[in-house]
């Protein structure tokens, strides 16, 4: 069962999600906040698997919510609610560590992926919205970490694929290697980079120039 938390100062909208999740079997709602400062309380007491945050509220907001949140040991994966396509908040949340954001009219079903998605770690929530995010707000590029000369000739290539929004699915067809193979890859390099998933990967080709 993977257990959700939901933030947002909305109430209908919370109970409308609220819903949505109670209607899958492998999906609980295990607590529910309407500002940040509450929602840090409601993490500590529930231990949740994923967090759907609002980035805007009153009291505290996500953002500062989700920074004290995943500082925590074994923090949840955070996913940022925004009303806004590109917003430079949620460029900001996933900088932070958040795993994605998802635009709050989002069909249901999309939803109810990205958490799964998010909570098995294995992909990314709109790898080629998160590009497009950081096109537009990404600062100027920092020196690249001495770290990134520790990936091998293969791994920068499917690092370069991956930073572009690809699917392991899509990697694997160009590069002529299995799903399984890219994974492992792919795993490889998030751990050489000390990156928690493929949203920070993005973020850190994008923040060093190598997107």
């Amino acid at each position: 069962m993977i257990r959700v938390v939901l933030v947002d100062d909305q109430s209908l909208f919370r109970a409308g999600v609220r819903m949505l999740i109670a209607s899958q079997p492998d999906l609980e709602v295990v607590g529910e906040a309407g500002d940040g400062r509450e929602a840090l309380d409601v993490v500590q007491q529930t231990r949740p698997d994923v967090v759907l945050m609002d980035i805007r509220m009153p009291v505290m907001d996500g953002l500062t919510a989700t920074a004290e949140i995943l500082q925590r040991p074994d923090a949840p994966r955070i996913v940022m609610l925004t009303t806004f396509d590109l917003d430079e908040a949620a460029a900001r949340a996933i900088r932070q560590g958040a795993s994605g954001f998802l635009l709050k009219d989002a069909d249901p079903e999309f939803l109810l992926a990205a958490v799964r998605t998010v909570h098995a770690g294995s992909s990314v929530i709109a790898a080629s919205a998160t590009r497009e995010l950081f096109a537009h707000f990404a600062d100027a590029p920092t020196p690249v970490p001495p770290q990134f000369a520790d990936l091998t000739d293969r791994e920068r290539e499917i690092f370069a694929l991956a930073a572009r929004g690809l699917s392991n699915g899509e990697i694997a067809t160009r590069e002529f290697l299995s799903e399984a193979t890219v994974k492992t890859h792919i795993s490889r390099i998030l751990s050489k980079l000390s990156l928690r998933d493929r949203v920070q990967l993005v973020v850190f080709a994008f923040e060093h120039g190598l997107a």
